[in-house]
């Protein structure tokens, strides 16, 4: 079975993510699709596994196996948390429901670290971008913006939001200078750090609940395909 074919044939949840999904899309936007894949278990019984990711089918498109993106969900990786959080759902079947119910099982205040190290390495960029050219890539501002603004109403409500305000589209089109970006970012950053001892997240994911969903999807597939070498 080909990659691709994983995609195509054993997608359990498809989404938008990016500008169309932050609401910032303008009409040259690109679309840019994220999913997660169940690979049949039969095929785990092999010396070769199954992809942890594939690019495509099409262009802008990325897909998961599934243990793989759990694996980083319980790590609080912010691109993984979103997309479970994404306002645009393409496709659903009933595993992907299963796993969208788990969206709470994945949440915990490990979110402040792995927020703040991806915050760090937009500032990188951005640090960069000054020194070479003078100004930001305002794109690469509002992300760090939104990715400290998320940080900060998910430690203080227990509830991640991927949507943007129209304050930070500004940033985006230019609109805002770099001394205000500055001071919101080192205002966001110091609300971050006081929402967290205070926080109604745990201080570990649900492993144990996530672990259970992946046993019993991997059961019940093992239960529906023949064993890949069967005739």
């Amino acid at each position: 079975m080909q990659p691709e074919d994983l995609v195509r044939d054993h997608t359990i949840y498809a989404c938008v993510m990016g500008s169309r999904a932050f609401g910032l899309a303008t009409e040259g936007s690109d679309t840019d699709r994220r999913g997660v894949f169940l690979a049949p278990t039969p095929l785990f019984w092999r010396f070769e596994k199954p992809p942890t990711h594939v690019e495509g089918p099409g262009e802008e498109r990325f897909s998961w196996e599934l243990e793989r993106f759990c694996e980083l969900a319980l790590r609080a990786n912010p691109n993984i948390l979103e997309c479970l959080h994404s306002p645009l759902v393409e496709h659903v079947d009933d595993t992907g429901r299963e796993l969208l119910a788990l969206r709470g099982a994945f949440l915990s205040r490990r979110a402040h670290d792995s927020f703040t190290r991806y915050a760090l390495g937009q500032r990188r960029k951005i640090d960069a971008d000054v020194r070479t050219h003078g100004a930001p890539r305002w794109k690469h501002a509002m992300h760090l913006l939104r990715l400290l603004t998320s940080a900060r109403d998910l430690l203080r409500t227990g509830e991640l939001t991927i949507g943007v305000g129209d304050r930070r589209a500004a940033v985006k089109r230019g609109e805002v200078s770099w001394a205000e970006v500055e001071s919101r970012m080192a205002r966001l950053a110091e609300e971050t750090e006081r929402a967290l001892p205070g926080s109604p997240l745990p201080a570990e994911p649900d492993h144990a609940r996530v672990a259970d969903f992946l046993l019993r999807v991997r059961r019940a597939s093992a239960c529906r395909q023949p064993h890949p070498d069967s005739p």
